[in-house]
């Protein structure tokens, strides 16, 4: 029997720095009732990705921001409860990029991201990590922007993490050496002896400079950006020519709310890729989503050949989303951060 009202997640006000717990309001609205080519669905699993800080700000951006008292943006996998939509039956599961911070979702033929999920290809949980968005942009950035060669040095940052744990282990697969950096040990230890990296530090290291050096003793062919700050200024001096400097992600810059101190380096940086002859480049995986099916072809089978293994960071229950939203932005989750909004019926 459905429930007869809906808990969702608005946004309360916009954040200034660090997200708050006032920032965010747990509230519970009337059930959504299906109307014609729509389906009313149950969600099982909330991804929760960086990204989304950036749209929970009024500014300019590559996509709209979240308004206040609207639900917060987010990829979910759900089960099909009441279908009108053709091609969708209740008891279907679905990934859908709109539904957002809430226990049941409306969904339209029409709506962004929209699939079905078959649960004896891979657990549906993967749609949000390794055979999904994360898994798209390791895939895509490192390949398409990196182009990794054979015997050349890789670099990921937040190495562990949903986006960096597939990018170091394709750089394995591709023949690359691949170094990560991580934050806690056991990232880092997990990082060698799980994912395969051949050698992975800490940004927590006061010799973070020396161990980067150590570790990357023909300098550094690829960096897979994702995380900015200290991390970007020990890897950027030990680039060799013509490397590639991949932007995804830049996780240390996303509560900022001022300028940082000190003096301004972006003519050193720019000198300095000019020299090298680097090649640098920023990307939004959304706009590329006719290569989607190519990325799910051969990720999907290097997952079913075990060449690759990936980490859920599971939190129980909408009402620790925020709590886990903020620790993912601190760095405290370990492997995709997801967080279970109802049962499971396929495990």
């Amino acid at each position: 029997m459905l429930n007869q009202s809906n808990r969702q997640i608005v946004l309360a006000a916009r954040p200034k720095g660090a997200p708050k717990d006032s920032d965010f309001r747990l509230v519970e609205r009337e059930m959504p009732t299906p109307g014609p080519g729509q389906m009313l669905t149950r969600v099982i699993y909330l991804s929760l990705d960086p990204y989304v800080r950036g749209r929970m700000n009024d500014g300019p951006s590559y996509a709209a921001p979240v308004q206040i008292e609207g639900v917060i943006t987010g990829r979910t996998v759900s089960q099909v409860m009441e279908s009108n939509l053709a091609g969708y039956a209740p008891g279907d599961f679905v990934f859908c990029d709109t539904v957002g911070w809430q226990e049941y979702g409306i969904i339209g033929g029409d709506a962004l991201g929209l699939r079905k999920l078959d649960p004896g290809v891979a657990p549906i949980s993967a749609s949000l990590g390794v055979l999904g968005m994360p898994g798209f942009t390791a895939w895509y950035g490192l390949l398409e922007l990196g182009t990794p060669q054979p015997g050349e040095t890789v670099v990921v940052s937040a190495a562990t993490g949903a986006v960096g744990s597939l990018a170091g282990q394709i750089a394995r697969i591709k023949g690359c050496r691949a170094v990560g950096i991580a934050g806690a040990p056991e990232k880092c230890a997990f990082a060698v002896e799980a994912l395969g990296y051949d050698a992975c530090i800490s940004h927590h290291s006061p010799a973070l400079v020396a161990d980067l050096r150590a570790a990357c003793p023909k300098g550094i062919d690829v960096y897979f950006e994702n995380v900015g700050g200290k991390v970007f200024d020990a890897v950027f001096p030990q680039m060799n020519n013509f490397s590639r400097l991949v932007l995804c992600g830049g996780i240390s810059n996303y509560n900022v709310t001022a300028p940082p101190q000190g003096p301004d380096r972006t003519s050193m940086v720019m000198m300095g890729m000019i020299g090298r002859r680097m090649k640098a480049s920023g990307f939004v995986i959304g706009d590329h989503r006719d290569r989607f099916d190519e990325f799910q072809a051969e990720v999907g089978g290097w997952l079913r050949e075990g060449k690759i293994r990936h980490r859920e960071d599971i939190t129980q229950g909408l009402e620790n989303a925020v709590h886990a939203f903020q620790g993912l932005l601190e760095g405290r989750n370990f492997g995709k951060q997801l967080v279970q909004i109802s049962s499971d019926p396929t495990r």
